[in-house]
Protein backbone atom coordinates (compact mmCIF):
# COMPACT_ATOMS: atom_id res chain seq x y z
CA UNK A 1 0.00 0.00 0.00
CA UNK A 2 1.66 3.38 -0.94
CA UNK A 3 2.16 5.58 2.13
CA UNK A 4 -0.23 8.16 2.80
CA UNK A 5 0.20 11.74 2.35
CA UNK A 6 -0.45 14.03 5.53
CA UNK A 7 -2.64 16.98 5.37
CA UNK A 8 0.08 19.80 4.92
CA UNK A 9 1.00 17.43 1.73
CA UNK A 10 -2.44 16.69 0.52
CA UNK A 11 -3.56 19.68 0.17
CA UNK A 12 -0.41 21.15 -1.93
CA UNK A 13 -1.18 17.89 -3.87
CA UNK A 14 -4.33 19.04 -4.58
CA UNK A 15 -3.35 23.04 -5.06
CA UNK A 16 -1.27 21.15 -7.86
CA UNK A 17 -3.96 19.12 -9.31
CA UNK A 18 -5.85 22.56 -9.67
CA UNK A 19 -2.95 24.01 -10.73
CA UNK A 20 -2.34 21.34 -13.73
CA UNK A 21 -5.94 21.11 -14.52
CA UNK A 22 -6.48 25.01 -14.97
CA UNK A 23 -3.10 26.43 -16.46
CA UNK A 24 -3.41 25.21 -19.43
CA UNK A 25 -6.82 26.65 -20.04
CA UNK A 26 -5.33 30.22 -19.18
CA UNK A 27 -3.51 30.06 -21.95
CA UNK A 28 -1.15 32.77 -20.58
CA UNK A 29 1.90 31.70 -21.95
CA UNK A 30 1.80 32.99 -25.89
CA UNK A 31 3.89 29.63 -27.16
CA UNK A 32 2.59 26.73 -28.18
CA UNK A 33 2.38 24.12 -25.07
CA UNK A 34 4.33 26.41 -23.54
CA UNK A 35 2.10 25.58 -20.15
CA UNK A 36 3.43 22.31 -19.96
CA UNK A 37 6.86 23.37 -18.79
CA UNK A 38 5.69 25.49 -16.01
CA UNK A 39 2.99 22.54 -14.93
CA UNK A 40 5.98 19.88 -15.02
CA UNK A 41 8.32 22.37 -12.76
CA UNK A 42 5.22 22.27 -10.03
CA UNK A 43 4.79 18.68 -10.49
CA UNK A 44 8.57 17.92 -9.99
CA UNK A 45 8.66 20.80 -7.08
CA UNK A 46 5.40 18.53 -5.38
CA UNK A 47 7.18 15.18 -5.58
CA UNK A 48 10.12 16.48 -4.33
CA UNK A 49 8.59 17.37 -1.60
CA UNK A 50 7.50 14.25 -0.77
CA UNK A 51 10.83 12.86 -1.34
CA UNK A 52 9.63 11.58 -5.01
CA UNK A 53 10.64 11.59 -8.73
CA UNK A 54 8.26 11.21 -11.56
CA UNK A 55 9.90 7.40 -11.49
CA UNK A 56 7.56 7.54 -8.38
CA UNK A 57 4.68 7.92 -10.61
CA UNK A 58 5.29 5.17 -13.51
CA UNK A 59 7.69 7.37 -15.92
CA UNK A 60 11.11 5.57 -16.15
CA UNK A 61 13.13 6.02 -19.31
CA UNK A 62 14.57 3.09 -18.86
CA UNK A 63 11.13 0.99 -19.09
CA UNK A 64 10.49 2.15 -22.88
CA UNK A 65 10.86 -0.25 -25.27
CA UNK A 66 9.90 -2.05 -28.51
CA UNK A 67 7.35 -4.19 -26.72
CA UNK A 68 5.30 -1.63 -25.21
CA UNK A 69 5.87 0.75 -28.50
CA UNK A 70 4.21 -2.52 -30.18
CA UNK A 71 1.23 -3.29 -27.68
CA UNK A 72 0.61 0.33 -27.74
CA UNK A 73 0.22 0.65 -31.42
CA UNK A 74 -2.17 -2.77 -31.52
CA UNK A 75 -4.45 -1.16 -28.74
CA UNK A 76 -5.04 2.17 -30.00
CA UNK A 77 -5.72 0.77 -33.49
CA UNK A 78 -8.58 -1.72 -31.53
CA UNK A 79 -9.71 1.36 -29.01
CA UNK A 80 -10.21 3.97 -32.01
CA UNK A 81 -12.10 1.07 -34.50
CA UNK A 82 -13.76 0.22 -31.12
CA UNK A 83 -15.08 3.48 -30.33
CA UNK A 84 -15.88 5.10 -33.43
CA UNK A 85 -17.37 1.88 -35.25
CA UNK A 86 -19.05 0.23 -32.47
CA UNK A 87 -19.52 2.00 -28.74
CA UNK A 88 -20.86 5.49 -30.18
CA UNK A 89 -22.65 4.32 -32.78
CA UNK A 90 -24.40 2.04 -30.54
CA UNK A 91 -24.81 5.27 -28.47
CA UNK A 92 -26.55 7.18 -30.46
CA UNK A 93 -28.94 5.17 -31.46
CA UNK A 94 -29.89 5.63 -28.01
CA UNK A 95 -29.12 9.09 -27.31
CA UNK A 96 -28.18 11.47 -30.21
CA UNK A 97 -24.54 13.09 -28.93
CA UNK A 98 -23.15 16.90 -30.95
CA UNK A 99 -20.01 16.13 -32.82
CA UNK A 100 -16.82 16.53 -30.89
CA UNK A 101 -15.94 20.29 -31.54
CA UNK A 102 -12.38 19.85 -33.19
CA UNK A 103 -12.22 23.48 -34.43
CA UNK A 104 -8.77 23.30 -32.31
CA UNK A 105 -7.65 20.99 -35.35
CA UNK A 106 -8.60 22.78 -38.13
CA UNK A 107 -5.49 24.19 -39.28
CA UNK A 108 -4.37 20.86 -40.19
CA UNK A 109 -6.75 19.58 -42.53
CA UNK A 110 -4.93 18.89 -45.83
CA UNK A 111 -1.94 21.28 -44.34
CA UNK A 112 1.19 18.92 -44.36
CA UNK A 113 3.73 21.06 -41.90
CA UNK A 114 0.82 21.93 -39.61
CA UNK A 115 -0.25 18.08 -39.40
CA UNK A 116 3.16 17.30 -38.43
CA UNK A 117 3.77 19.90 -36.27
CA UNK A 118 0.69 19.07 -34.09
CA UNK A 119 1.48 15.54 -34.65
CA UNK A 120 4.83 15.93 -33.16
CA UNK A 121 3.44 17.42 -30.20
CA UNK A 122 0.35 14.46 -30.05
CA UNK A 123 3.16 12.29 -28.69
CA UNK A 124 4.85 14.57 -26.43
CA UNK A 125 2.15 16.17 -25.36
CA UNK A 126 -0.61 14.21 -25.58
CA UNK A 127 1.20 10.89 -25.10
CA UNK A 128 3.94 11.95 -22.79
CA UNK A 129 3.34 15.40 -20.65
CA UNK A 130 -1.06 14.04 -20.10
CA UNK A 131 0.27 10.48 -18.96
CA UNK A 132 2.57 12.01 -16.37
CA UNK A 133 0.34 14.35 -15.51
CA UNK A 134 -2.62 12.73 -14.82
CA UNK A 135 -2.57 8.80 -15.24
CA UNK A 136 0.80 9.37 -13.27
CA UNK A 137 0.58 12.35 -10.85
CA UNK A 138 -2.55 12.65 -10.25
CA UNK A 139 -4.18 9.49 -10.19
CA UNK A 140 -0.83 8.46 -7.26
CA UNK A 141 -1.90 11.92 -5.10
CA UNK A 142 -5.55 10.56 -4.90
CA UNK A 143 -4.01 6.91 -3.91
CA UNK A 144 -2.31 8.59 -1.42
CA UNK A 145 -4.84 10.89 0.10
CA UNK A 146 -8.34 8.59 -0.32
CA UNK A 147 -9.08 5.78 2.33
CA UNK A 148 -10.51 3.07 2.56
CA UNK A 149 -10.64 -0.76 0.64
CA UNK A 150 -11.56 0.70 -2.82
CA UNK A 151 -8.74 2.94 -3.03
CA UNK A 152 -7.39 1.79 -6.13
CA UNK A 153 -10.69 1.70 -8.38
CA UNK A 154 -11.92 5.14 -6.81
CA UNK A 155 -8.43 7.21 -7.80
CA UNK A 156 -9.01 5.58 -11.23
CA UNK A 157 -12.57 6.56 -11.82
CA UNK A 158 -11.87 9.96 -10.47
CA UNK A 159 -8.64 10.47 -12.44
CA UNK A 160 -10.32 9.37 -15.49
CA UNK A 161 -13.30 11.97 -14.95
CA UNK A 162 -10.78 15.03 -14.48
CA UNK A 163 -9.17 13.64 -17.60
CA UNK A 164 -12.42 14.06 -19.27
CA UNK A 165 -13.32 17.30 -17.80
CA UNK A 166 -9.77 18.58 -18.74
CA UNK A 167 -11.17 18.35 -22.79
CA UNK A 168 -13.92 20.53 -21.92
CA UNK A 169 -13.04 22.28 -25.06
CA UNK A 170 -14.12 18.80 -27.42
CA UNK A 171 -17.53 19.37 -26.13
CA UNK A 172 -19.88 16.40 -24.50
CA UNK A 173 -18.78 13.99 -27.23
CA UNK A 174 -15.11 14.94 -26.80
CA UNK A 175 -14.96 14.57 -23.19
CA UNK A 176 -16.64 11.04 -23.40
CA UNK A 177 -14.66 9.79 -25.61
CA UNK A 178 -11.44 11.28 -23.40
CA UNK A 179 -13.00 9.57 -20.36
CA UNK A 180 -13.10 5.98 -22.06
CA UNK A 181 -9.41 6.81 -23.65
CA UNK A 182 -8.55 7.65 -20.33
CA UNK A 183 -9.60 4.50 -19.05
CA UNK A 184 -8.24 2.63 -21.36
CA UNK A 185 -4.26 4.09 -21.36
CA UNK A 186 -4.29 3.86 -17.30
CA UNK A 187 -5.72 0.15 -17.47
CA UNK A 188 -3.00 -0.70 -19.73
CA UNK A 189 -0.53 0.97 -17.66
CA UNK A 190 -0.90 -0.63 -14.59
CA UNK A 191 -1.85 -4.18 -15.95
CA UNK A 192 1.91 -4.21 -16.73
CA UNK A 193 3.03 -3.25 -13.52
CA UNK A 194 2.43 0.20 -13.93
CA UNK A 195 4.75 1.13 -16.93
CA UNK A 196 3.62 4.61 -17.68
CA UNK A 197 5.77 3.51 -21.78
CA UNK A 198 2.38 1.30 -22.13
CA UNK A 199 -0.16 4.40 -21.85
CA UNK A 200 2.36 6.80 -23.27
CA UNK A 201 2.43 4.66 -26.75
CA UNK A 202 -1.12 3.89 -26.69
CA UNK A 203 -1.90 7.66 -25.97
CA UNK A 204 0.41 8.47 -28.94
CA UNK A 205 -0.54 5.65 -31.27
CA UNK A 206 -4.47 6.75 -30.58
CA UNK A 207 -3.89 10.72 -31.51
CA UNK A 208 -2.07 9.93 -34.27
CA UNK A 209 -4.76 7.77 -35.63
CA UNK A 210 -7.35 10.76 -34.91
CA UNK A 211 -5.17 13.28 -35.74
CA UNK A 212 -4.87 11.58 -39.48
CA UNK A 213 -8.73 11.45 -39.48
CA UNK A 214 -8.53 15.20 -39.43
CA UNK A 215 -5.81 16.27 -41.89
CA UNK A 216 -7.49 13.73 -44.48
CA UNK A 217 -11.09 15.02 -44.05
CA UNK A 218 -12.48 12.46 -42.76
CA UNK A 219 -13.23 14.22 -39.76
Amino acid sequence: MNQKLSVADSALAILVIFFAFLFPHWRIIPIPFGYTVPVLLVIWLALKKTRENFASVGFRFKKAGLKPLLIGAVAAVVLFAFLNYVLFPLINKIVVLPKPNLDDFGSIRHHLYNYLFILSMGWVVGGLYEEIVFHGFIFTRLEKMIRGRYVIPISFLCTNLIFALYHVQLGVSGMLNAFFCGCAYQALMIYFNRNMWYATFFHAFFDTIALSFIYLGYW
